[in-house]
């Protein structure tokens, strides 16, 4: 094992590793929710295309479920 460490305690460390990153994780995401307003962005950068291409990536997004 890495620096002559025991196999139940590498474990015991990557899984509570494991947790810790999931968990942070969750709770950045419950708190800043960084999807609400995805469509907004989305729409934003859209104005840079042609009507033609918009319409296209917009009908896409739409059977794809990301936009409503």
């Amino acid at each position: 094992m890495p620096a002559g460490v025991s196999w139940p305690r590498y474990l015991t460390f990557a899984a509570a590793a494991f947790a810790s990153m999931i968990t942070g994780s969750q709770i950045v995401h419950l708190h800043y929710r960084p999807l609400v307003d995805l469509h907004k962005y989305i729409y934003k950068e859209l104005e840079n295309f042609p009507e033609d291409i918009q319409e296209k990536i917009k009908n896409e997004l739409r059977e794809e479920g990301i936009l409503k």
